[in-house]
């Protein structure tokens, strides 16, 4: 890889496509190619053809996807199917088309079944029933995962699918309703202090337990990803699509974490937990044996990330 190439970030404003994009150019790339929403909708493949038509393609980062928290997903099924089959299909078209040196998928931990053993390996994918209330969305990214596998093996096309643990970082959506875990308590702490409020309620018995990773740490994942030989992934994989977890061992309980916010963002209220609401799985840390065999590890632990994150939105707020 050299800095002159020019990489594709597809997603670029969202968490990891943000977070990706600040590392490429503290690094010095040069030529780094994006396109807004408006712009472009990555869903209709059609149209991702003709914008590139005459555009050269590198390396391209697919960080583009609807994601969302426990409720947003159990409530938006059909949208988070369909946009995340028409985005992955559009750029895995694309790669296709383009010859593109080397495409990064990504996909989620919520791909492995619900009662997978812990933590998980990457051979657990399709050895059980997954959670319900994501469904949909590991359902579609299984689905991007396969059609890698098909344009791996029958065209020989240079993909690696990264698999990350439940991410957190500075774009994050802040919403209490369809916001992941973190950002979602860091949004309910939030309105509670400007509100002058004694008490929070969270979804859930507050037992299950998360792994966590910082946007930017995610970020040096894809770059080492990238830039990482061939023939290094052939000794590990052989002549298999190269399918990578990409986890922390930053694990914590959904209440531990509930109290570990509320210190961080000076919240000394009571945080009740509503459990008439699901849990949904109740471990699903992952197995990173490959990705740190391969030479990565994550830098940004989560009790250092989490105070970033919170100072963060401190300043935005003001």
């Amino acid at each position: 890889m050299k800095k002159s190439d020019k990489i594709f970030i597809a997603g670029h404003n969202g968490l990891v496509g943000n977070a990706f994009l600040n590392l490429l150019k503290k690094k010095g790339f040069k030529n780094i190619i994006t396109v807004e929403k408006k712009k472009l909708d990555l869903r209709n493949s059609q149209k991702v053809e003709k914008f590139f038509k005459n555009k050269k393609i590198d390396y391209m980062v697919m960080s583009a996807a609807r994601a969302g928290g426990i409720i947003a997903n159990s409530q938006n099924q059909k949208d988070f199917f369909l946009d995340n089959i028409e985005i992955q299909n559009s750029l895995l078209k694309l790669a296709l088309k383009k010859r593109i040196k080397r495409t990064i998928f990504l996909g989620t931990s919520c791909i492995y079944p619900k009662f997978s053993k812990t933590p998980i390996k990457e051979e657990s994918l399709l050895t059980g029933p997954l959670e319900k209330t994501n469904q949909c969305y590991a359902i579609a990214k299984i689905s991007g995962i396969k059609l890698c596998e098909a344009l791996y093996e029958d065209f020989n096309l240079d993909l690696i699918c990264l698999m990350p643990t439940n991410v957190y970082g500075h774009k994050d959506n802040f919403d209490k309703i369809n916001g992941h875990v973190i950002p979602a308590i860091i949004a309910k702490i939030e309105e509670a202090i400007k509100k002058n409020r004694k008490k929070i309620k969270l979804l859930g018995t507050g037992k299950p337990i998360r792994e966590f990773i910082h946007a930017e740490d995610l970020a040096s994942a894809i770059l080492f990803n990238l830039q990482i030989s061939k023939s290094r992934l052939k000794k590990v994989f052989n002549s298999k699509l190269p399918l990578i977890n990409i986890g922390t061992k930053d694990e914590i309980s959904i209440k531990q974490l509930a109290l570990l916010i509320a210190k961080f963002a000076g919240f000394n209220g009571k945080i009740i937990f509503d459990k008439t609401s699901p849990d949904g799985t109740f471990k699903k840390n992952l197995d990173s044996k490959i990705i740190n065999k391969l030479g990565w590890s994550h830098k940004i632990h989560l009790k250092y990330g989490l105070k970033k994150v919170i100072e963060n939105r401190r300043h935005i707020l003001k």
